[in-house]
């Protein structure tokens, strides 16, 4: 019972806390396009540089991208975004996620989202499995930033904002 009560209470203290919202992309083995919203990502270093992503094991595209070598693309989302990650986490399961979007091909063919606030061109290096999730460390190869005002979409406490400037 105690443990029940623990992981409410993190549940909880977790809504409080603000993350940038983003989408991995990637193309399956079989050349369909895959995207889905992800909120844990993360820097791990800049040398060598890379970066970690958090995927739920009941995800069934998990297993390709916990394979090493598998390439993958964080697209960080701007404010102007809120469509993408809905799709992409599955809030309309009959619509195409790449219906909405100014999706892109990288020169490798990775399916990327041409007007994101930055795009991380990654190749899963390691991969460690705790608790219900699968965390990815990839190797960033290619980092493409847009050039507009940076203006990210955030999520916290079960909604979307934005960053505000003081």
């Amino acid at each position: 019972m105690q443990n029940n009560k623990l992981a409410v209470s993190m549940k909880l203290g977790m809504r409080r806390l603000a993350s940038g919202v983003c989408v991995l992309s990637t193309c399956l083995p079989n050349n369909q396009r895959f995207a889905m919203t992800v909120s844990s990502v993360t820097s791990v270093s800049d040398s060598p540089a890379s970066l970690l992503v958090c995927i739920n094991q009941q995800v069934s595209q998990q297993g390709h991208l916990a394979t090493k070598g598998s390439q993958f693309a964080i697209n960080v989302l701007s404010v102007s975004h809120k469509h993408v990650s809905n799709l992409c986490a599955g809030r309309e399961p009959s619509r195409d996620r790449f219906e909405v979007g100014q999706w892109e091909e990288d020169d490798t063919g990775l399916p990327i989202l041409g007007d994101s606030e930055a795009v991380f061109i990654c190749q899963t290096d390691q991969v460690t499995t705790y608790g219900t999730h699968k965390i990815i460390i990839g190797a960033i190869h290619k980092v493409i930033i847009n050039g507009a005002e940076v203006n990210p979409l955030l999520y916290a406490d079960g909604s979307y904002g934005a960053f505000v400037r003081q």
